[in-house]
């Protein structure tokens, strides 16, 4: 089966990544706070609407500072009403399949507003009161993603990681890597069973006439980098382990100093299976959102 490559949504970008993005792989956007990747994000997630009939969601992980703004985004570039998610809200399981688009497109999975989400910085009682939170948070998140994986979306974008000296600190990377990987790329019928445990038997007739190919799924990561300026973002080498290592394609977004001024410039650091721009690109951030050249 041939898989259309996805429109990124950004005017100029497609062009740069040789037709657009690849269905079932992961692309990270990584840049400072404010340098233009929420906006990106959604540009990418509304760009669903045209493509495939149905605009991607958002699953936000941010916990400190301002909030990433993705609903004023959605709302003032594209007339788009997110619908959030609690998810502390008890997961009603009976009647899912019959109402799917009941998951909402937008999720802050987070609570701890103010508080950095690595171990270091947790009390052992606290860790182990996040350990049991983990497990409803990961109930909610299973629902959500493949509550809307059924009902035809097939974009997704994941907000507000932050920077932090060790990736396996990170309580934020930690829950992004099972999404990823236990959801994202699991085939339908396994995330269901994560889904429906105890309840699995009685709805697999339901699981198997309900399905997607997660083979079309494409993951858009936004990473707050601690690197300000393109040069440093460019320069910066990829550990195993890292996010970025495992990623199909990676854009950075950053500063370039011209002189005594900066601009915003955009590179392209890795695109697996295409051709793909080498340079450094300009790009602004209008009233719609991005546009590259």
């Amino acid at each position: 089966m041939t898989l259309s490559r996805l429109s990124t949504g950004v005017p100029g970008l497609d062009e740069l990544l040789g037709g657009g993005l690849l269905p079932g792989t992961l692309t990270v956007i990584s840049g400072a706070t404010g340098i233009g990747k929420t906006q990106l994000g959604v540009q990418f997630a509304a760009a669903g609407l045209t493509q495939e009939g149905q605009r991607g969601i958002v699953f936000d992980l941010s916990s400190r500072g301002d909030a990433q703004s993705h609903a004023d985004y959605a709302r003032r570039m594209f007339s788009w009403e997110l619908r959030p998610v609690d998810p502390n809200r008890p997961l009603e399981l009976d009647g899912f399949f019959d109402h799917p688009a009941a998951a909402g497109d937008y999720l802050h999975v987070f609570d701890r507003h103010g508080r950095r989400v690595t171990r270091g910085d947790l009390g052992f009682e606290a860790w182990q009161e996040w350990n049991a939170e983990l497990e409803r948070k990961l109930a909610a998140s299973i629902a959500f993603f493949y509550g809307n994986f059924l009902r035809g979306v097939r974009r997704a974008v994941i907000d507000g990681i932050e920077p932090v000296g060790r990736a396996s600190e990170s309580i934020q990377i930690e829950l992004f890597e099972y999404v990823y990987h236990q959801i994202l790329r699991k085939e339908p019928a396994w995330v269901a069973r994560d889904l429906f445990r105890q309840k699995f038997r009685e709805n697999a007739e339901r699981v198997g006439k309900h399905t997607y190919d997660n083979r079309q799924i494409a993951c858009v990561l936004l990473y707050t980098s601690s690197e300000v300026m393109l040069e440093e973002l460019a320069a910066r080498p990829l550990e195993e382990g890292d996010i970025l290592a495992g990623a199909n394609t990676i854009i950075y977004l950053g500063k370039v100093r011209h002189g005594n001024r900066l601009s915003r410039g955009l590179y392209i650091a890795k695109h697996r299976g295409s051709a793909c721009a080498d340079e450094i690109v300009p790009y602004t951030i209008l009233d719609g959102g991005l546009r590259v050249g």
